[in-house]
């Protein structure tokens, strides 16, 4: 059920603790850059591929260049290497640094993916040290995503797990980390007693350490996507990857609810493939920027793989989202009370009620032919808005023979009272089709 923001209900709640969060002095206060993270591309680590991926990506307008897992020591699949927090030189001879070099001479930050508290028991690390696993006496835990959890609260474990990412920001000046965390602390003995709450301590001294050796690096709480998200990471981190599909279709849901915790810009929303990897789904293009829009942007996509369209396509969607990034980010994320369930309407209001954004998202198949009016919540109402189709979006492919005259000629202009009680005609879309709405007062 969705509710109508009147300072209560869940829109009001959500509002409380967005504030609580932006009043933190460690809250990130400048334009959250676009990213592009490389998982889509996967263990694909040749130069030139990697390379021209940059250069679309520049082209496109992306801000940060995030190089995502298969970079370190053994690394060629997720079987082998963790621990291992060396780049490897039989991939990279000379090191990171002419993807790193390239990717700045483009005007993109650097950043690069890395799981500390993780080591796979093929690896030098555990090899070396076989006691620096955190599991019972005697017998490994039972093995995940061939993974074993590496006890951070040995103080011999922590400082070499701290001189290797130290090392690493230090080397390639780097200006993200994006942290994962793929597995559950099973079993998790320290010392002949439990051992998750001193590892979960020993977790944030090394973020707050690494953090205070590099001030401004910023970090991603991945954990194998909104697995750890909570007020004592977020003091330690810049942003959450609320889950690992890019499906939008499932990121609808994911992003409203995570949104309840989290305001926009700490919400990492990526642009994926047409296909999503995760479940198999095929949606519009407009779909998934539509539902990426409303966040901390960026590209889940091997761009490599793009038609000359899409990437202009791409392009507009981050120019508009650079546009509408400071409203996002600041203003005040409401959910109207729609009739309809398969229909959800969502949306950010600026703090003075002067600009706002709305995106109308059909999930699935409609029981009505007659879509009902859509009333937009948190407006002031003796403004005046021009509402404004964004092209960015546009109208879905499948936009019904019969449309509404006001989306066709794009714009209209509506009081806020108007626009509450007696709202606004929308087409009938299909499932997986969206539109995104802009209203700025007289």
């Amino acid at each position: 059920m969705h509710f109508a923001w009147s300072g209560q209900g869940l829109d009001g709640l959500a509002d409380r603790l967005h504030r609580f969060l932006r009043d933190r002095p460690n809250h990130p206060r400048t334009p959250r850059p676009v990213v592009l993270n490389t998982w889509e591309a996967y263990f694909d680590h040749r130069l030139d591929k990697l390379t021209e991926l940059a250069d679309l990506a520049a082209r496109v307008g992306i801000e940060r260049f995030v190089l995502d897992d298969g970079w370190f020591t053994g690394r060629r699949d997720d079987t082998a290497g963790l621990g291992d927090w060396t780049v490897d030189k039989k991939v990279w001879p000379d090191g990171l640094h002419p993807l790193v070099d390239h990717v700045r001479a483009l005007g993109m930050q650097a950043g690069l993916w890395v799981e500390p508290e993780m080591v796979n028991p093929d690896s030098d690390l555990a090899r070396a040290h076989p006691d620096w696993l955190l599991t019972a006496p005697g017998r490994a835990a039972a093995p995940h995503r061939h993974q074993q959890v590496l006890d951070l609260a040995r103080p011999d474990a922590y400082t070499h797990i701290l001189t290797r990412l130290d090392a690493l920001v230090d080397e390639y000046r780097l200006d993200f980390l994006k942290w994962d965390h793929n597995r559950d602390l099973l079993e998790a003995v320290h010392n002949g007693a439990a051992g998750v709450h001193a590892q979960t301590l020993a977790v944030y001294r090394l973020l707050d350490e690494l953090r205070c050796r590099h001030p401004g690096l910023e970090i991603e709480s991945c954990s194998s996507g909104g697995a750890r998200v909570g007020y004592g990471i977020l003091e330690r981190t810049d942003r959450i990857w609320a889950s690992d599909t890019i499906d939008p279709l499932e990121r609808q849901s994911i992003q409203r609810w995570t949104g309840l915790l989290l305001p926009p810009e700490l919400q990492g929303c990526h642009v994926g493939a047409a296909t999503a990897h995760t479940t198999g789904r095929t949606t519009d293009l407009g779909f998934r920027l539509a539902t990426a829009l409303f966040g901390h942007a960026g590209i889940e996509w091997d761009l490599t793989t793009c038609a000359r369209d899409e990437l202009d396509r791409l392009a507009a969607w981050i120019r508009l989202h650079k546009r509408l990034r400071d409203l996002l980010h600041t203003g005040t994320t409401l959910h109207a009370d729609h009739p309809d369930p398969a229909v959800w309407l969502h949306g950010v209001v600026s703090r003075d009620r002067r600009h706002a954004v709305f995106s109308l998202a059909q999930l699935t198949r409609t029981a009505e032919s007659v879509p009902p009016r859509l009333r937009f919540p948190g407006l002031a109402p003796d403004l005046t808005y021009t509402i404004t189709l964004c092209p960015e979006i546009g109208l879905p492919a499948a936009f019904p023979p019969r449309p509404v005259p006001w989306l066709t000629r794009g714009t209209v202009r509506l009081r806020g009272s108007a626009l509450a009680a007696v709202g606004l005609a929308i087409p009938l879309l299909d499932p997986a089709q969206a539109i995104v709405l802009e209203m700025r007062a007289d």
